[in-house]
């Protein structure tokens, strides 16, 4: 369990309790309070954060916890942040409601193939080939080719 600061509830700003709870090192609670906020909707799209600094100084945390936590929100798309302007819920980040589906019966079948977009499937990588490719150009490599060499690159791709 984490120092006592994550059993009380901190106040971001003056007016929104930020539960600091749960397990994990205090840059993933920050985190995850940020998000359970935006996500139940108290903290709602266009709202601006407090600089990094300030809320350090209010959560007792490093300026570099919080600064990275903002980073990383940033990142996840659920914080915007402008040089300037300051850091801000992203206008897509909208609480998430839920949606009645009508129940549909469970697959028998396994997905032959998972489309899942980002998600390569390890298992038909051609590593045979891609071994053969990198032995073939390492072997046929000139040996000035492992060296610092021209700064301008390579004289057969400079003619290419």
């Amino acid at each position: 369990m984490i120092d006592s600061w994550v059993n009380s509830a901190e106040v971001l700003g003056s007016d929104l309790p930020l539960a600091l709870s749960g397990t994990g090192n205090r840059r993933a609670v920050l985190m995850r309070a940020l998000r359970g906020a935006v996500q139940s909707g108290r903290l709602a799209p266009g709202t601006r954060l407090p600089p990094y600094r300030s809320l350090a100084v209010d959560l007792g945390l490093a300026r570099n916890t919080v600064a990275d936590a903002y980073a990383e929100l940033v990142a996840e798309g659920w914080l915007t942040a402008r040089q300037g302007s300051g850091t801000r819920v992203a206008e897509r980040a909208a609480p998430v409601t839920p949606v009645h589906r009508q129940r549909t019966p469970p697959r028998t079948a396994r997905p032959v193939h998972d489309l899942v977009q980002g998600k390569p499937d390890p298992s038909v990588f051609p590593r045979t080939a891609w071994l053969a490719s990198a032995r073939r150009a390492l072997t046929e490599a000139p040996h000035d080719a492992f060296g610092p060499g021209d700064p301008r690159g390579r004289p057969e791709l400079r003619r290419a």
